[in-house]
């Protein structure tokens, strides 16, 4: 990792983990220079980075100061981005772009363990706290599940819920989280340029007996998300533990 890359990673891990508030100016370019041992343009080019994300203000003769508060989530919460954001007294956001009955692509058909002829129910929605755009979801539900989905508004709320309230067994959760470059689709819904590089969070969910009913492609703007992952030895085999954090631009 180049030394710029290295001081923007430290600095931005104290603002989304909350060691460094909103408000909290950040210790000086001498300082952050002594501290990691560089010269002053690695730490401008840091400070010029979270700048770009909006996680930083500064301005001629202004010390940099933390701009945007982090929202944490916990990834146990990660079904219902809807009773997440509302649960911070925030307002989510849905728009449907697209819902179909169709054969999926071939990995997601693997995921969801279906036969050959069998279609599934696709929908992809944007996202959004206090009408901002945060993030592009792809979601894929086996047919009987996602046949539901038609008796529902996917722009009036959460589709867990509903889903739930019809009886669906949406019980367990697994997470793949790795990044992506934008495509056309996602920047233009998320207000990035093509080919920028986007968090995802890949998910599937099943029954309470194991079978899988829905998978996901969630896509979010990066200087919007943040992954926490906490470990812990007294937490045995349930492993690490992660949250997600988000900064959108209503904390201003």
């Amino acid at each position: 990792m180049l030394l710029h890359e290295t001081v923007h990673s430290s600095l931005r891990e104290r603002i989304v983990s909350g060691t460094l508030a909103v408000g909290t100016p950040l210790p000086s370019t001498a300082e952050l220079c002594v501290e990691f041992g560089a010269s002053r343009g690695p730490v401008r080019q840091a400070l010029a980075a979270l700048a770009a994300e909006g996680l930083i203000a500064t301005g001629q003769g202004r010390v940099p100061t933390v701009a945007r508060a982090p929202l944490a989530q916990d990834i146990d919460d990660f079904f219902s981005f809807s009773a997440w954001v509302s649960s911070l007294g925030r307002t989510p956001g849905q728009r449907t772009l697209e819902i179909a009955v169709r054969r999926p692509p071939d990995a997601v058909a693997a995921a969801l363990d279906l036969d050959d002829d069998a279609r599934a129910v696709e929908l992809v929605r944007v996202r959004s706290i206090d009408d901002e755009p945060v993030m592009i979801e792809r979601t894929a539900f086996v047919e009987p599940v996602g046949r539901l989905l038609f008796d529902l508004d996917p722009d009036a709320g959460s589709i867990f819920a509903g889903l739930l309230a019809r009886g669906v067994a949406l019980d367990q959760g697994e997470h793949t989280i790795d990044a992506v470059a934008a495509d056309e689709t996602d920047a233009a819904e998320l207000g990035v340029e093509p080919g920028s590089p986007l968090l995802r969070v890949r998910r599937v969910t099943r029954s309470d007996d194991g079978e899988a009913l829905e998978v996901s492609d969630d896509r979010y703007r990066p200087d919007r998300a943040a992954l926490i992952i906490h470990n812990s030895r007294s937490r045995g085999p349930a492993g690490p533990h992660a949250s997600r954090s988000m900064t959108p631009e209503g904390s201003r």
